[in-house]
């Protein structure tokens, strides 16, 4: 089982090729939620992610030769850029459908990758089979997760009083080297993993006592949508982690949105999902000092702007209404005049004539309206009813 000693030696051996990351106090994000908040900003860590801790960590002792991995974006480019560092040849499997920016980044840290099967599972399965090259595993590594626990050291040093980390968890290997090392270091602190409700295995083994496989579904955290929490991460896991808990997609959404409008944060789904927790559960942590550790900000720009549209519907900032009417010229005219009379901004206009419910000359009119808070929105909707308008949310 890893050590102690053997987090602190692992922060000796790859402190040359990592960023010591900083811990930020955000003011904005404590006044949001009440409490006194720290991000612990590994998206700015080299290649955008804590994995390359645990890569190096794994990858220097090897002293050269020739590694293979399985993964579908950070480790893969972690992986990458530690072998370019250290001289050593690195292959990376993905499987067809990972995204061409995740690729083409770790084509370009100098690994050769290779596209095999449709799924992670395929992926791993043909990496494993590989036995003219060392596997790096992604998280169920001794050496990797002691490099990972690097993060833990460096948070317990260089700040006093904090009540709780929160932590995200796909396989386990962050949360065990980072829980090893706090608790060791100040037992008071409590360390909460984190999971998407999507790929919940660690969620449901620190529950039941033993790892549990799942089949995860999408989710916006697609960095910790993992089958299974690691074997050599969960011993570690049930001796140190004091709870594991599962949050929704459309609160991953809003913390996405969070970080990036509150801290100028740019933070994938998977280092969002610590303030998603801290956003489902505001009255646990109110007044305490509470770090998030952001993990990552590799975020898929090809679904940003998804992400950032889910997250303005989740906080109430872009709303879905419709308004039945009588289907006369005029009508449309009316109906923006009220939004407008109250400042909100009409993104979006559909007419829909065809639903079977309507009436002969009645119109349901939908609209996608920017908002300022949720009670802008019910004055807006107030004086549609007031004019004698049949209005329902949506979503």
């Amino acid at each position: 089982m890893v050590t102690l000693d053997h987090i602190r030696e692992a922060r000796i051996l790859i402190g040359p090729f990592v960023d010591t990351t900083p811990l930020l106090y955000s003011s904005s994000l404590s006044e949001f939620t009440g409490a006194e908040v720290y991000v612990k900003a590994e998206n700015l860590q080299k290649t955008g992610s804590f994995k390359v801790r645990g890569a190096f960590n794994r990858m220097a002792p090897l002293k050269g030769g020739r590694v293979v991995a399985a993964s579908m974006g950070n480790h893969a480019q972690a992986v990458a850029f530690a072998a370019r560092a250290l001289g050593m040849e690195a292959l990376v499997i993905m499987p067809k459908a990972v995204p061409i920016v995740k690729e083409e980044a770790t084509r370009g840290y100098g690994a050769d990758v290779e596209l095999r099967g449709e799924t992670f599972q395929d992926a791993l399965d043909y990496a494993l089979s590989l036995k003219d090259y060392t596997f790096i595993h992604a998280y169920d590594d001794e050496g990797v997760i002691a490099g990972q626990g690097t993060i833990g050291l460096e948070i317990v040093e260089r700040l006093d009083g904090i009540d709780a980390v929160l932590v995200p968890v796909g396989g386990g290997g962050l949360i065990a080297g980072v829980a090893k090392a706090i608790k060791e270091v100040s037992p008071r602190v409590e360390v909460i993993g984190v999971q998407a409700r999507e790929a919940p295995s660690a969620f449901l083994s620190l529950k039941e006592g033993s790892v549990i496989p799942v089949t995860p579904r999408h989710t916006l955290a697609d960095g910790i949508a993992v089958n299974r929490v690691g074997e050599c991460a969960f011993p570690l896991i049930k001796k140190y982690v004091d709870e594991i808990v599962a949050v929704r997609e459309e609160t991953i959404a809003m913390a996405i949105l969070l970080f990036m409008e509150r801290s100028k944060f740019v933070v994938e789904g998977a280092g969002a999902v610590p303030l998603a927790a801290l956003v489902e559960d505001k009255e646990r942590f109110r007044g305490k000092r509470v770090v998030l550790v952001a993990t990552g900000g590799n975020i898929d720009l090809t679904l940003i702007d998804r992400m950032i549209y889910k997250g303005l519907l989740t906080t109430g900032r872009v709303v879905v209404f419709e308004v039945t009417a009588d289907d006369v010229p005029g009508t449309l005219q009316t109906l923006a005049a009220v939004i407008a009379g109250r400042r909100g901004n009409i993104l979006n206009v559909v007419h829909d004539r065809l639903q079977a419910d309507l009436p002969i000359g009645k119109t349901r009119v939908i609209f996608i309206v920017e908002t300022r808070r949720p009670e802008h929105l019910e004055d807006i909707l107030g004086d549609m009813v007031a004019r004698g308008y049949e209005v329902r949310k949506r979503g």
